[in-house]
């Protein structure tokens, strides 16, 4: 039987300890030392630029021409897409700075993000929030549908109309300048703490809002999108009203690119054994270019809008940070979810790939994307969902695929961005809607998700709803903190069984489970799989005491005076070797009382003692005559009770024991007579003595057959006598035999027709 006490000090514990004192760490001498290394100097370097970890590893036959593929599909989406911005957000952007914006901002993402997939660029649902707030601040110069050229004209609107930009690249940079900070100082682990059931639920929910946003091109109707609570709800009673307004053309186109799309879900490209999705949106947007700058379809394209705005390039200035309190909280807001949208799309993908994305490295590399949007007057950038899902798909593996359609993307803008703007809206309405279909399937596991864990269904439940009623923003923080709250009870929900132990075996099991484990009497075994805190304590006491048929009263006044002059005496023979003493010394603290509470036996009656301090729960049962031990604590455990000063004159290290095998024998021990524990130790031998020396014989016979056969098997295939090792080996072959064969649970082998043939072909050498 092992205790702490005993363990310590046999193994010569380094660090030295005391009945209530703290450890005495042995103090070493420190210098400061400046060394190179090239091997933390490399790490550092790979881990602050992530592209060279996948750059001197490019598998170039194998990777190019899916990065290519890749590349060329959605940089011909982006630029569609980026109309589409401009059309849905009605800010007046110039075109060559949204694209500038878009080019740098993926550079600037292939070099210091970590996903491999990830496709950087506006997002729908944010650009509308950035127009939702220069509302609130009096900024209403947006571009309406039937607005005029004219307007630019107007000294009072260009002013207002510059004015709104500044701002615009005010909000993206200090978003940038946020989210900086937050991976600077390692703020990126909050992810860590998101399951994946929360990221299936908000990416659901995102998925809804951006197609319920697409319904303006879809309809071609144009409406001012409501934002606020439950405003994927207004949208949509106004997109109801709407209806008989709608263009039958732009539904038709619509529906005519899902079914190609869906269609397109059955053709499969094979290259190199991997299967490759057909580029159907690049053939898509291709053909349709093609054919409606020759034919016009009566359906509303982005050129109403983009042919509003000056088709001129506004240099890239420093944002103006003059109305800094004005935006910060909203800016505080854009970041946090920009960043939890990267991560948790990022996440999905890199767990489909079996790679990992480091997420204070996303957050440092999100926010130098966003103060590279700044500088040319964008809007806040994340992942584009959309994008991502078509690099994903069309086999890109690396984010070479993302700077060849950034970089196809600027050049195919700048030359022919005119002829996409004759695309219809419906087509690319279909696009984005069709790559949100994926993240809606997650209603399928639902069902699933409700039979295997109620917790992680109540998260998934509150995160959709918060998210679609309450937007991406506060939906977002509703979600973390209702996860954390689930996270704490759980921690904290206390798991308590009583155990007995298996007949026979030191295995301790517990008694509600294994119908086999049997109490041992005088012995209650206790086992908590839950740590213990202050959440959780007063329902530990509650069914601990409830079980031992206990309950706890408070000292009546006479109990608790005698326990303070008790303290006290203690004390004063404590100092009884001082001799002298300073007015000006602070004084003493008051004499600890450890426990205010005394158990007593429980009637059936009587309800549980509502008292929450509990204090040493080991000193009452120690004064109402029974003993607790504890048994399998951790070294770090048992090192915290040092530094807090549990251990006393009661409560010792004797009373820890390594295993609860341990504490069951030394309670046995303690409370059973000498006498007593003699029959159980007698249950363990199965055979009387002369039966064991009857099979010792027996093996000794079937060793000498073996022997023998042994030698005239040598003889047959002539080979050198070996008599004398068979001789040696008999006589090893005996002493070993008997120790071997002296414990009971071998005698099986005894009575098997077959041993001797297998004795022979495992100790032939």
């Amino acid at each position: 039987m092992q205790t702490e006490e005993h363990f310590q000090a046999y193994f010569e514990r380094k660090l030295s300890s005391t009945l209530g004192g703290a450890l005495q760490i042995p103090g070493e001498n420190r210098r400061l030392q400046c060394s190179f290394s090239w091997g933390r100097f490399r790490k550092i370097t790979l881990k602050v630029f992530p592209v060279l970890n996948w750059l001197f590893s490019y598998q170039f036959r194998e990777w190019i021409l899916r990065d290519l593929h890749a590349g060329l599909s959605v940089g011909m989406f982006q630029i569609p897409q980026g109309l589409l911005g401009v059309w849905l957000t009605r800010l007046p952007l110039p075109n060559i700075n949204g694209f500038l914006s878009v080019f740098c901002c993926s550079m600037t993402y292939v070099i210091f993000g970590t996903s491999h997939h990830i496709s950087i660029g506006s997002f729908s649902m944010l650009n509308v929030v950035v127009t939702n707030i220069l509302k609130t601040l009096n900024f209403n110069q947006t571009l309406s549908s039937n607005g005029s050229l004219d307007n630019f004209s107007d000294p009072t609107f260009m002013k207002d109309y510059m004015e709104a930009l500044t701002l615009t690249a005010s909000i993206t940079f200090l978003t940038g300048i946020i989210q900086l900070l937050l991976g600077c100082f390692c703020l990126g682990f909050v992810t860590t703490y998101v399951p994946k059931t929360l990221i299936d639920a908000y990416l659901t929910a995102a998925a809804l809002h951006v197609i319920v946003s697409q319904f303006t091109f879809i309809f071609d109707v144009m409406l001012d999108l409501h934002k606020g609570p439950l405003d994927i709800f207004y949208n949509l009673f106004h997109f109801f009203l709407a209806l008989p307004k709608a263009n039958a053309t732009s539904i038709l186109l619509f529906l005519l690119s899902m079914a190609a799309l869906r269609l397109n879900t059955s053709i499969m490209i094979t290259y190199k054994q991997s299967p490759i999705a057909f580029p159907m949106e690049l053939l898509l947007i291709i053909t349709v270019t093609i054919i409606s700058n020759r034919i016009h379809l009566h359906a509303e394209s982005s050129s109403a809008v983009v042919s509003m705005i000056p088709q001129r390039f506004l240099r890239p200035t420093p944002p103006d940070l003059s109305n800094l309190s004005k935006i910060i909280l909203h800016a505080f807001s854009l970041a946090i979810v920009s960043y939890f949208l990267l991560v948790f799309v990022g996440e999905r993908y890199a767990s489909l790939h079996n790679y990992n994305i480091a997420s204070n490295q996303e957050l440092i590399a999100v926010g130098l994307s966003n103060i590279c949007s700044s500088f040319f007057k964008s809007c806040v950038v994340s992942c584009a969902i959309s994008g991502t899902v078509i690099q994903e798909k069309t086999g890109g593996r690396t984010q070479l695929a993302a700077a060849i359609g950034a970089s196809m993307m600027l050049v195919i803008a700048l030359k022919l961005g005119h002829f996409f703007q004759m695309i219809p809206n419906g087509i690319l309405a279909a696009i984005v809607v069709f790559n949100m279909l994926p993240f809606l399937e997650k209603f399928l596991d639902i069902p699933i998700l409700w039979r295997r864990d109620k917790y992680h269904f109540v998260i998934w439940l509150v995160t959709f709803a918060a998210v679609l009623c309450l937007g991406l923003d506060v939906g977002l923080v509703i979600a973390m903190g209702f996860m954390f709250i689930i996270i704490t009870i759980r921690s904290h929900r206390m798991k308590m069984v009583v155990l007995g132990q298996i007949p026979n075996m030191n295995i301790y099991r517990s008694l509600s489970i294994y119908r086999a484990a049997r109490e041992i009497e005088g012995i209650k075994i206790f086992q908590c799989c839950s740590s213990i805190s202050f959440a959780n304590m007063n329902r530990f006491k509650t069914y601990l005491l409830h079980k031992m048929d206990m309950k706890a009263v408070p000292l009546d006044e006479s109990e608790m005076r005698a326990l303070t002059s008790l303290s006290l005496s203690d004390a004063a023979v404590e100092r009884k070797d001082l001799k002298c003493s300073c007015v000006c010394d602070p004084p003493l603290p008051p004499p600890r009382i450890p426990y205010t509470e005394k158990l007593v036996k429980r009637r059936h009656a009587d309800s549980d003692s509502s008292s929450s301090s509990v204090n040493l729960i080991i000193h009452m049962f120690h004064n109402i005559g029974i003993t607790v031990l504890i048994a399998g604590c951790h070294s770090s455990v048992i090192a915290n009770f040092e530094k807090n000063d549990f251990f006393d004159s009661c409560v010792t290290k004797e009373r820890f024991f390594l295993t609860l095998h341990d504490a069951v024998l030394a309670a046995l021990d303690k409370h059973q007579k000498p006498d007593e524990l003699e029959p159980t130790a007698e249950e363990f031998a199965e055979e009387p003595l002369a039966e064991q020396q009857k099979e010792r014989s027996l093996l000794l016979k079937k060793n000498e057959d073996f022997l023998s056969a042994k030698t005239s098997d040598n003889k047959l295939l002539h080979e050198e006598p070996i008599s004398d090792f068979s001789s040696s080996a008999q006589n090893k072959a005996e002493p070993s035999s008997l120790q071997q064969y002296d414990t009971p649970p071998l005698q099986s082998d005894f009575r098997d027709p077959g041993w001797g043939k297998r004795w022979k072909y495992t100790s032939n050498p």
